[in-house]
């Protein structure tokens, strides 16, 4: 059966942690809820990235498309692991993402930042 989101109203978190369920109101306006385990919801955290630049690549039939956020606030810190480093990007509305990255590959990135050559959108004549 398939359910057609229409709106994602509210969320709720176990007192356990286990297990978080995302509220929902269907394209004929019926509440409803879809729950998941904790492992499940990383899962699903992990391929939805990959989900909408496919389908964004498939509607426009271009390669080049992402859905990109704006970094509003970026942090590294120490990992409990001294040969790593935990890397925070977030969006000014609060959307964000952890990665553990090997200090190495940290340097590897910072000297990638700053070798970036903007590309033009266009050239005229």
């Amino acid at each position: 059966m398939a359910i057609t989101v229409k709106e994602l109203t509210t969320y709720e978190i176990s007192g356990d942690g286990t297990t978080v369920e995302l509220n929902v109101v269907d394209e004929a306006g019926k509440s409803t809820c879809l729950q998941f385990q904790l492992p499940d919801l990383g899962n699903l955290l992990m391929t939805l990235p990959s989900l909408i630049e496919a389908a964004l690549r498939r509607k426009y039939r271009d390669g080049a498309y992402r859905f990109a956020h704006p970094v509003g606030h970026w942090s590294i810190e120490a990992a409990s692991d001294p040969s790593s480093v935990i890397v925070s990007l977030q969006t000014k509305d609060g959307f964000g993402v952890n990665f553990s990255m090997r200090r190495s590959d940290a340097t590897e990135l910072a000297r990638s930042l700053s070798d970036v050559t903007p590309k033009p959108a266009f050239l005229m004549n």
